[in-house]
């Protein structure tokens, strides 16, 4: 083969070193090979050329690429059998091969209370598989081109009727927006916010972090306001100075109150008053256990509330599907946003959730989640009774967490919180989702640990369990 002839492309990388220097190519040759075993870019597995046919592609001569086999067998980074070839070793690259995972999980954890994950077993799989099998065969072939950024019409229409059903919302279909869940909705108003001059968004303290962390990374600056027994506290609001702030007032999180009726209405008059846009996270608002649940606060102002929710808790958050509800003045704008952020939404996704909405999948789904979630959150609160005896359950009976205080013997936080790490449990206090104050608004005197347990995510008899390995924990 000529020498100016290409080699096949799996080799292409050992050309530099064949027109190396006669007196260094056999050693340029083999400190390529052995690169790209160690790289990756000859994968495990890989059965190589036969001396005779990689010489010839290369324009070398044979016993150059003889020695260099023989040399990284030698060496490990190869291997080869009488009549079975040379082929690339498994063990140098292993370890190269595997991609790192960084979803956020508890690795090793023998118990897990950290909120904020539903049980993933409750997925309906087989449901979810005949939806997707009928939108396959049923989906229009123009379908599959670029969506409307605001989503597809057969699903803001479906979820229209689902908020308006069971959120009270006033929902205009052609003010929803389809969204990768509530982070990618959130993101969307900072960016909008901060394109009309807004600099400051008022949070929930304590309350979520990912409200800060979003709002920050779209250049808007999030302000802690206090919340109180009724919700978010309108003096530290109005002084505030923010015309713009995050509610969860369906059941607050972390501290799992429900917004009164005279809160919720001061609010609403506090936007009206400055002109303001209230943000309203509906993460959990579906699952309430002890009567009907609230109706969202954007039915009562849909001109100064921005609403939105998702499907990560009665689904699966790496479904990455939500909705986000505008006021009219914002539609355009926030419309405009998503289209340069994504071109939209994956339409296949979007027909999938339409039709499990429109078949009742989705509420069959909800409700499954509700029995679930009642009984587990009846067997943290028994077994915190039984081993936790003294202990407080806050917050009203919903969502996917509560707050549990335990009595003063179990402090102090610190103490108790490295000795429950120690024995395996993963659990989260509320101190860990409120603000830095000051040191002058520090509270003199001991302080109750106040832990946030979620427990969707684990069965009864693995709930009695925890709880049980924490308290032998804390009083070893």
């Amino acid at each position: 083969m000529d020498r100016n002839e290409p080699a096949s492309p799996a080799w292409e990388l050992l050309l530099p070193a064949a027109s190396a220097p006669a007196r260094t190519r056999g050693r340029s040759l083999q400190a390529a090979l052995r690169e790209a075993v160690r790289s990756g870019r000859l994968a495990p597995g890989t059965r190589l050329p036969s001396s005779r046919d990689l010489a010839a592609d290369l324009g070398v001569s044979r016993g150059l690429i003889t020695e260099a086999y023989e040399q990284l067998t030698a060496e490990g980074y190869l291997r080869s059998g009488r009549g079975a070839g040379t082929w690339v070793g498994s063990a140098v690259t292993a370890a190269r091969q595997r991609a790192h995972d960084l979803a956020p999980r508890s690795p090793g954890a023998r118990a897990d209370f950290v909120p904020g994950t539903p049980d993933l077993s409750l997925f309906p799989r087989s449901a979810w598989a005949a939806a997707q099998r009928g939108v396959l065969a049923e989906m229009p072939h123009q379908e599959l081109g670029y969506p409307d950024p605001r989503g597809l019409p057969r699903l803001r229409t479906a979820l229209a009727e689902l908020l308006t059903r069971r959120r009270g919302v006033v929902a205009d279909p052609e003010r929803i927006v389809v969204v990768s869940g509530v982070a990618q909705a959130t993101t969307l108003l900072g960016f909008a916010l901060r394109a009309r001059g807004v600099r400051t968004v008022g949070v929930e303290d304590p309350g979520s972090p990912q409200h800060d962390a979003l709002y920050t990374s779209a250049g808007v600056t999030a302000v802690p306001l206090p919340v109180d027994g009724e919700g978010i506290a309108l003096e530290p609001l109005r002084a505030s100075g923010v015309r713009t702030v995050v509610t969860t007032p369906a059941h607050q999180f972390p501290t799992g109150i429900a917004y009164s009726p005279r809160r919720r209405a001061e609010l609403l008059d506090w936007a009206r008053s400055v002109d303001g846009i209230i943000l309203e996270d509906d993460y959990d608002g579906d699952f309430r256990y002890d009567r009907a649940p609230v109706g969202a606060l954007q039915g009562l102002a849909p001109d100064h509330v921005a609403y939105t929710g998702s499907v990560s808790k009665s689904l699966a958050p790496g479904l990455r599907l939500g909705w986000l509800l505008v006021p009219e003045s914002w539609a355009e704008e926030i419309v405009e946003r998503k289209r340069t952020l994504d071109l939209g939404h994956p339409a296949l996704d979007q027909a999938l959730f339409s039709r499990f909405l429109e078949r009742g999948d989705y509420d069959r789904q909800l409700r499954r989640c509700q029995r679930a979630y009642r009984d587990r959150r009846d067997a943290l609160t028994t077994a915190l009774d039984e081993h936790f005896p003294g202990s407080r359950v806050s917050g009203i009976a919903a969502g996917l967490h509560m707050i549990a205080t335990l009595p003063e013997r179990y402090g102090p936080e610190e103490r108790f919180l490295t000795r429950v790490t120690a024995a395996g449990v993963a659990v989260r206090p509320l101190s860990a989702y409120t603000h830095p104050r000051p040191a002058r608004e520090e509270t003199d005197g001991p302080k109750r640990t106040q832990l946030v347990l979620g427990y969707a995510h684990v069965p009864p008899a693995r709930i009695h369990e925890g709880i049980r390995l924490m308290a032998e924990a804390a009083t070893g």
